[in-house]
């Protein structure tokens, strides 16, 4: 029996994700403008009501969306920062890393489509500067270095670079840039 509205009310956690992958996938290929609550909810199979019931507008949908990012972000930094041997700078290496070729954060995914909207969007602005504030307040101790955060500083210049200009892989500058912002991150101010 094939799944309907109906039957997948009972599992509103898979649903939810299903709304959110889908969400994903039409930013990844359309961008954020053709994230509709019609084309999401047909692409996760549920009617504009379902939808609504998870989120209470589009708005709602590509905060969730955000927040969703963020956290598999997290999970990625996390699990770099762990597999660390050198506490210092760690979270900035890991941050670096995740920014170039994260699975989660790097420039061939969903938050590429989002990255821009980050910067006219005033509730996602604050979801990424609260996400980056209790990030380097947890990690303090080992990142708070100014010259980590030049580091962090050129990553984001980096990847703004790598949004606007329409590329479609890492070239071997970028490449190039990566491996020393890594370098960087072992060096004593």
């Amino acid at each position: 029996m094939p799944a309907n509205a109906y039957t997948r009310t009972k599992q509103p956690e898979q649903v939810r994700r299903a709304l959110l992958d889908r969400a994903a996938a039409i930013a990844m290929d359309h961008g954020v403008s053709g994230v509709t609550v019609q084309a999401v909810a047909a692409a996760a199979g549920v009617t504009k009501g379902g939808l609504f019931h998870h989120f209470g507008s589009k708005q709602a949908l590509i905060e969730g969306l955000f927040a969703d990012l963020l956290a598999r972000v997290d999970a990625e930094i996390d699990a770099a920062i762990e597999a660390d041997q050198k506490p210092r700078g760690s979270f900035t290496r890991a941050y670096v890393n995740a920014v170039f070729t994260g699975k989660a954060f790097g420039f061939a995914t969903p938050w590429a489509a989002l990255s821009m909207v980050v910067v006219t969007d005033p509730s996602l602005r604050q979801l990424w500067n609260d996400w980056m504030k209790a990030r380097l307040k947890r990690h303090r101790t080992t990142d708070g270095a100014p010259e980590l955060q030049i580091v962090r500083l050129a990553a984001d210049g980096a990847w703004l670079s790598y949004i606007t200009t329409g590329q479609t892989r890492m070239s071997a500058d970028l490449r190039a840039v990566h491996d020393r912002l890594i370098a960087q991150t072992h060096r004593r101010g």
